[in-house]
């Protein structure tokens, strides 16, 4: 039997060891997480509320708390579930669900993403197309994109009917 003394220490040791370990990087955002691999912060939406990994494979998975859909640049729509997941390796992202791109009338999975020195390449399996890496600066808001003051500002007038802050999916 351990003395209730050192019973003290140990836990003592055993919490000052798993504050360390939080210390070290657990409690990165999601968008400092990606930044750590490489990626722009701007390729998840704002909203994301936290993310789990799995260091020794890679898997990942990033949680918001709904659906979230907007487009960009006018021709771009975007959907993101409330999870999105894969594997991340320095400039790589493979596997990935939760994520898609409506393209011409069709939806498609963006199943990777690639960064090439300044460049992103968003793959969709039988198709891809490069980005340069400032367009995904800033994190895009669900319902709007990036371009969010022009939004309200068209509100405010009248001109927009619907509130783009909330997620049509």
């Amino acid at each position: 039997m351990v003395p209730t003394n050192y019973r003290k220490v140990i836990a003592f040791a055993l919490s000052l060891l798993f504050l360390s370990a939080r210390a070290g990087g657990t409690d990165r955002t999601a968008y400092e997480f990606l930044q750590s691999y490489g990626f722009p912060m701007g390729i998840l939406p704002k909203g994301v509320t936290h993310y789990d990994l799995d260091a020794s494979s890679g898997k990942f998975n990033a949680y918001l708390n709904g659906s979230c859909s907007f487009s960009l640049e006018g021709s771009y729509k975007l959907k993101y579930r409330s999870r999105i997941g894969g594997y991340i390796k320095k400039d790589k992202l493979t596997k990935l669900s939760g994520v898609r791109v409506k393209v011409l009338l069709l939806w498609l999975n963006i199943v990777e993403v690639r960064r090439h020195g300044e460049k992103l390449e968003f793959s969709v399996g039988m198709a891809s197309a490069e980005f340069p890496i400032n367009n995904f600066d800033v994190s895009p808001q669900c319902g709007c994109g990036v371009d969010c003051k022009n939004v309200e500002e068209k509100m405010n007038r009248g001109s927009l009917r619907t509130n783009p802050f909330v997620s049509s999916m």
